[in-house]
Order: structure tokens, then C-alpha cells, then sequence
């Protein structure tokens, strides 16, 4: 396994800096995701550490090794995309052990490892297989399986499940946890702009934004203290309820914040009122849209099948303590009680 450093690490292309200045540690055997919408930098970093690109300013170090010069197969690091990059006229144990291959590994060694990492990826059936014979899903615990067995010290992760479907992504997001618990000793970073997949794999997630870190911490630290707007609106489905004006004036705030799981629909005497837009019914769960004047409507959730219609009348009220105060630069606030509640 490997600790790895980033101190002020820096990539330009041209005039257009991408990553200006990001420092973080991440820890040996750690599974860290980074998150952040599309254009934030979260690809351009993983490709940094892994080598594919070069640092522009900055220090990357493996185990206090600086390794902002050394190649990628000289840095211990195995990668797997999203596009799964198979040789279609390979079999699934070709397509393996190819890159053992070129490496000089003896065919033992060879077979030793792919038949280890098979049975640990359930693809011991397929490895007479050529790609084109395999689902989605099977094709990319393949690409991962490739990476195994190279017995990396660092395994990086780009969007590994965006070009699979619901289902498939579950079961192969299934798999990758399970794969971490097994390798303890290899330091995994994921890139993802799911938060759902950061959120139930991460160890600690960091939160991209522009370039730079907006966040680090682990999912529950960033669930139930984001440490600004950004953050509170890009971790959690959905998304945090954000008010201002009439809504944030009583709580001393230029905003609040609140989860769809901390507000309450109320007979009577709740804080606001607002007409039923929408439900949705999940089943376990559902989500009543309302709409209180804010400028979005409020998400609800309730347990169980709601009866709430369109056009019904509602008042509701967030659960004491549970509501996020933002300044107007966007920056969290300490919580406090509603002016004027005992």
C-alpha cells in the first residue's frame, strides 16, 4: 500500500489553469472518491498521480517518495476507465494476463494471478470468453481484473460504472466494495460525479469544485456538516432544500438549508405552508414536492406510500436542530435555534 501527498499541486494547459493548487493526504490502504461536477478537475487530478499527465507545479509523493518524474508502471499504480479498453480478439485470461505478459512474468506466475483475481471478480466461467460474449458488467470486473493482477500499490478508478445501467451499476458497485475490503493493503482513489457511488464506497470523499478542494471528509462528515452551499447541494439525493429571504431572516442567515428527511408535514401550527405539486412513490419512501413560495419546490420525505395529492394544502415544519445556516459568501454558519422558538 501507499500514503500519497499532494502539496500545492498545480496543472496547466496553456494559459487555462485546471488544478490550481490542491494539497491533501491520502492515507495507505484508504478508499478515497473524488466528487464534483463535470469540468472541476476530478479526471485531470487522477490523471496527474497516475502519470498520464504531467504536474504543471506541485509535489506528488508516494511514501514521502517524490514521483512527479517517474513513468506509470514506475509509480506501482494500476488504472481502470470507463471505457474498458478490452482487446476484442483476446480472450477474457488473454486480456488479463497480457500486461504480466509484457512484463516478463513467467506463464505460472501468469496463471497463478488471473486465476486468483478471477475467483475473487466471479469471472472463473469466462475466461474463455471473448469480450463481445460478456455484458456490460462482466466486461468491466474483466478491465478490473486486468489491474488485480498486476498487484499494484495504488488503484485508480476513473467513472469505472458511467457506462453501465441501473441495475449493473448497483451490482458492480457491489463488487468494487467488496474488492476494497479484500485488498486492504492497496490504496484506492475513485473519480465519480455520482454522489450515490462516493457516499456508499468511500472511506473519505473530497469535494472538487473549480479546481480546487472545497472539502474532504467522510460521507456522514460531509452528509451532516457541509461546510458550505456547495457541498450541502452536491452531496445527498436529493438534493438539500435551500431557502433565503422570509424563510432565512428568522434564523439569522442569508440561507438555510434543510434535508427532505428533516422536515415534518405538520396538522397544524407548522412554520410554513404550501400547495402539494408532485409525489413521488418509491415505495419504502416518497417525496412530496411543495410549493411554499421559495423559489424551488420543498422536497419531503415519508416513510411508506404517501396520500398526498396535487393541489392539497400542507403545512410543515424542520426538525429542531436540523437546519443548516449559510452567510452570503455561501460559507456554513454555526446552527441555531429559530428566533423567537423556547
Amino acid at each position: 500500500m501507499a500514503e500519497i501527498q499532494l502539496r500545492d499541486i498545480r496543472k496547466s494547459f496553456g494559459a487555462f489553469e485546471v488544478i490550481k493548487g490542491v494539497s491533501m493526504d491520502i492515507k495507505a490502504g484508504e478508499f478515497m472518491v473524488f466528487v464534483g461536477p463535470s469540468g472541476c478537475g476530478k479526471s485531470t487530478l487522477l490523471r496527474l498521480i497516475s502519470g498520464l499527465e504531467e504536474i504543471t507545479a506541485g509535489t506528488l509523493s508516494f511514501d514521502g517518495q517524490v514521483v512527479n518524474q517517474l513513468t506509470p508502471p514506475k509509480r506501482g499504480i494500476a488504472m481502470v476507465f470507463q471505457s474498458y479498453a478490452l482487446y476484442p480478439h483476446m480472450t477474457v485470461y488473454e486480456n488479463m494476463a497480457f500486461g504480466m505478459q509484457l512484463a516478463g512474468r513467467d506463464k505460472a506466475q501468469c496463471k497463478q494471478r488471473v486465476e486468483a483475481a478471477a475467483e475473487m471478480l466471479q469471472l472463473t466461467p469466462y475466461l474463455q470468453r471473448l469480450p463481445r460474449q460478456l455484458s456490460g458488467g462482466q466486461r468491466q470486473r474483466v478491465a478490473i481484473g486486468r489491474a488485480i493482477v498486476r498487484d499494484p500499490k495504488v488503484f485508480l478508478f476513473d467513472e469505472p460504472l458511467s457506462n453501465l445501467d441501473a441495475a449493473l451499476r448497483v451490482a458492480t458497485r457491489l463488487e468494487i466494495a467488496k474488492l476494497h475490503r479484500k485488498m486492504h493493503n492497496t490504496t484506492m482513489i475513485y473519480v465519480t460525479h455520482d454522489q450515490v457511488e462516493a457516499m456508499t464506497l468511500a472511506d473519505r470523499i473530497c469535494v472538487l469544485r473549480d479546481g480546487l478542494v472545497e472539502q474532504i471528509g467522510t460521507p456522514l462528515e460531509l452528509y451532516e456538516s457541509p461546510n458550505s452551499l456547495f457541498v450541502a447541494g452536491f452531496i445527498g439525493s436529493p438534493k438539500m432544500n435551500f431557502l433565503s429571504g422570509d424563510f432565512s431572516r428568522p434564523y439569522d442567515a442569508h440561507t438555510i438549508g434543510i434535508r427532505a428527511e428533516h422536515i415534518t408535514i405538520t396538522p397544524h401550527d407548522g412554520h410554513w405552508a404550501g400547495t402539494v405539486v408532485h409525489s413521488e412513490i418509491l415505495g419504502s419512501d416518497s417525496y412530496v414536492y411543495i410549493d411554499a413560495g421559495s423559489s424551488e419546490p420543498l422536497i419531503v420525505r415519508e416513510t411508506g406510500v404517501t396520500g398526498h395529492l396535487p393541489g392539497q394544502k400542507l403545512e410543515v415544519a424542520p426538525i429542531e436542530g436540523r437546519v443548516h445556516r449559510f452567510d452570503a459568501a455561501g460559507q456554513a454558519m454555526a446552527t441555531a435555534k429559530l428566533r423567537g422558538a423556547a
